[in-house]
């Protein structure tokens, strides 16, 4: 509901595309290098 930008506008689709995605990539990359670093049986046991 911008002013003066159609529903059809090719650049700001392409920006709000761009800005969901890196949104995406950093959210999750974050978490898992994080818990790549983790030993799987050390996370098992405390389970």
């Amino acid at each position: 509901m911008l002013f003066g930008v159609t529903g059809h506008d090719a650049v700001t689709m392409t920006a709000v595309a761009s800005l969901l995605l890196s949104t995406g990539v950093a959210a999750s990359y974050f978490p898992a290098r994080r818990a790549i670093r983790i030993d799987p049986l050390t996370a098992l046991r405390e389970d």
